[in-house]
Protein backbone atom coordinates (compact mmCIF):
# COMPACT_ATOMS: atom_id res chain seq x y z
CA UNK A 1 0.00 0.00 0.00
CA UNK A 2 1.21 3.46 -0.78
CA UNK A 3 -0.20 6.70 1.22
CA UNK A 4 -0.24 10.37 0.79
CA UNK A 5 -0.40 13.49 3.48
CA UNK A 6 -0.36 16.95 3.27
CA UNK A 7 0.92 19.34 6.20
CA UNK A 8 0.34 22.87 6.75
CA UNK A 9 1.52 25.27 9.99
CA UNK A 10 2.12 28.64 10.99
CA UNK A 11 3.60 30.20 13.78
CA UNK A 12 3.57 33.81 15.05
CA UNK A 13 7.28 35.16 15.64
CA UNK A 14 8.24 36.96 18.96
CA UNK A 15 10.84 38.07 21.24
CA UNK A 16 12.52 35.69 23.47
CA UNK A 17 12.25 32.84 21.67
CA UNK A 18 14.91 30.53 20.46
CA UNK A 19 14.14 30.21 16.82
CA UNK A 20 14.12 26.23 15.66
CA UNK A 21 13.64 24.71 12.33
CA UNK A 22 13.89 21.52 10.86
CA UNK A 23 14.97 20.79 14.28
CA UNK A 24 18.11 23.60 13.68
CA UNK A 25 18.71 26.09 16.17
CA UNK A 26 18.93 29.28 14.12
CA UNK A 27 20.63 32.63 15.51
CA UNK A 28 18.02 34.85 14.80
CA UNK A 29 16.31 38.09 16.91
CA UNK A 30 13.09 36.22 17.40
CA UNK A 31 11.62 32.96 17.73
CA UNK A 32 8.58 31.32 17.01
CA UNK A 33 5.55 31.44 19.75
CA UNK A 34 4.04 27.83 20.66
CA UNK A 35 3.27 25.84 23.02
CA UNK A 36 6.09 23.27 22.17
CA UNK A 37 9.56 24.31 20.86
CA UNK A 38 7.35 25.77 17.76
CA UNK A 39 9.40 24.28 15.30
CA UNK A 40 7.21 25.01 11.85
CA UNK A 41 8.69 22.89 9.61
CA UNK A 42 8.21 19.48 11.76
CA UNK A 43 4.71 20.42 12.45
CA UNK A 44 3.80 20.22 9.30
CA UNK A 45 5.63 16.89 8.49
CA UNK A 46 3.96 15.44 11.56
CA UNK A 47 0.74 16.61 9.91
CA UNK A 48 1.46 15.04 6.87
CA UNK A 49 2.40 11.79 8.26
CA UNK A 50 -0.58 11.34 10.44
CA UNK A 51 -2.61 12.44 7.63
CA UNK A 52 -1.44 9.73 5.16
CA UNK A 53 -2.11 7.33 8.29
CA UNK A 54 -5.59 9.31 8.52
CA UNK A 55 -4.40 9.71 12.42
CA UNK A 56 -6.11 13.02 12.70
CA UNK A 57 -3.43 16.06 13.51
CA UNK A 58 -0.83 16.83 15.75
CA UNK A 59 -3.35 18.48 17.70
CA UNK A 60 -5.24 15.42 18.66
CA UNK A 61 -1.88 13.54 19.79
CA UNK A 62 0.01 16.33 21.49
CA UNK A 63 -2.71 19.06 22.54
CA UNK A 64 -1.36 22.90 23.42
CA UNK A 65 -3.39 21.93 27.01
CA UNK A 66 -1.14 19.26 27.96
CA UNK A 67 1.96 20.60 30.22
CA UNK A 68 3.87 17.39 29.19
CA UNK A 69 4.16 19.07 25.75
CA UNK A 70 5.31 22.63 27.61
CA UNK A 71 8.78 23.71 25.49
CA UNK A 72 8.97 19.51 23.98
CA UNK A 73 11.12 19.22 21.32
CA UNK A 74 9.51 18.78 17.84
CA UNK A 75 11.89 16.35 17.02
CA UNK A 76 10.85 14.15 20.11
CA UNK A 77 6.70 14.30 18.78
CA UNK A 78 8.17 13.30 15.37
CA UNK A 79 10.02 10.23 16.58
CA UNK A 80 6.21 9.31 18.49
CA UNK A 81 4.29 10.30 15.12
CA UNK A 82 7.26 7.83 13.26
CA UNK A 83 6.54 5.01 15.90
CA UNK A 84 2.56 5.05 15.24
CA UNK A 85 3.28 5.29 11.08
CA UNK A 86 5.61 1.98 12.13
CA UNK A 87 3.62 0.59 13.91
CA UNK A 88 1.05 0.42 11.44
CA UNK A 89 3.63 -0.74 9.08
CA UNK A 90 4.25 2.42 7.09
CA UNK A 91 7.75 3.70 6.12
CA UNK A 92 8.88 7.34 4.59
CA UNK A 93 9.01 6.62 0.81
CA UNK A 94 9.69 10.75 0.35
CA UNK A 95 9.28 14.02 1.80
CA UNK A 96 8.83 17.45 -0.11
CA UNK A 97 8.35 20.36 2.35
CA UNK A 98 8.44 23.90 2.21
CA UNK A 99 9.27 26.56 4.66
CA UNK A 100 8.17 30.29 4.08
CA UNK A 101 10.31 33.03 5.88
CA UNK A 102 11.11 36.29 4.97
CA UNK A 103 14.19 36.10 7.39
CA UNK A 104 16.59 34.80 8.19
CA UNK A 105 18.33 33.08 5.77
CA UNK A 106 17.36 29.49 5.70
CA UNK A 107 19.43 28.11 2.86
CA UNK A 108 22.76 27.60 5.00
CA UNK A 109 20.92 25.52 7.45
CA UNK A 110 19.33 22.55 4.65
CA UNK A 111 21.73 20.25 5.11
CA UNK A 112 21.74 20.10 8.74
CA UNK A 113 17.80 20.00 8.85
CA UNK A 114 17.87 17.09 6.24
CA UNK A 115 20.85 15.28 8.30
CA UNK A 116 18.27 15.42 11.61
CA UNK A 117 14.91 14.75 9.58
CA UNK A 118 16.12 11.49 8.09
CA UNK A 119 17.70 10.30 11.12
CA UNK A 120 14.23 11.12 12.66
CA UNK A 121 12.11 9.86 9.62
CA UNK A 122 14.30 6.29 9.72
CA UNK A 123 14.91 7.14 5.81
CA UNK A 124 17.85 8.25 3.77
CA UNK A 125 18.63 11.40 3.30
CA UNK A 126 18.06 11.32 -0.48
CA UNK A 127 14.24 10.41 0.41
CA UNK A 128 14.24 14.34 2.11
CA UNK A 129 13.65 17.39 0.28
CA UNK A 130 13.16 20.83 2.06
CA UNK A 131 12.85 23.96 0.10
CA UNK A 132 13.12 27.30 1.60
CA UNK A 133 10.95 30.50 0.07
CA UNK A 134 10.37 33.86 0.85
CA UNK A 135 6.72 35.64 0.35
CA UNK A 136 8.41 38.92 -1.07
CA UNK A 137 7.42 40.59 1.22
CA UNK A 138 3.41 40.20 0.72
CA UNK A 139 1.75 39.20 3.66
CA UNK A 140 2.36 38.02 7.33
CA UNK A 141 5.74 36.55 6.55
CA UNK A 142 6.14 39.37 3.92
CA UNK A 143 5.79 41.71 6.99
CA UNK A 144 8.03 39.37 9.15
CA UNK A 145 5.10 38.85 11.21
CA UNK A 146 5.71 34.71 11.23
CA UNK A 147 6.96 31.44 9.24
CA UNK A 148 4.69 28.91 7.72
CA UNK A 149 5.17 25.10 6.44
CA UNK A 150 4.04 22.92 4.04
CA UNK A 151 5.06 19.13 3.23
CA UNK A 152 3.63 16.22 1.54
CA UNK A 153 4.92 12.40 2.41
CA UNK A 154 4.07 9.60 1.23
CA UNK A 155 4.76 6.51 2.90
CA UNK A 156 5.09 2.79 1.59
CA UNK A 157 3.58 -0.71 3.42
CA UNK A 158 6.67 -2.53 4.46
CA UNK A 159 6.18 -5.96 2.92
CA UNK A 160 6.74 -8.45 6.00
CA UNK A 161 7.55 -12.03 4.78
CA UNK A 162 6.29 -14.54 7.24
CA UNK A 163 8.70 -17.77 7.66
CA UNK A 164 7.13 -20.80 7.36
Amino acid sequence: MFRIGFGYDVHALVNNRKLILGGVEIPHLQGLKGHSDADVLIHAIMDAVLGALGLGDIGQHFPDTDPAYKDISSLSMLETVVGLAEKEGYGLNNLDCTLVAQAPRIAPFLPEMKRILSKALNAAANRINIKATTSEGLGFCGKREGMEAFAVVSLSHKEIKSVT
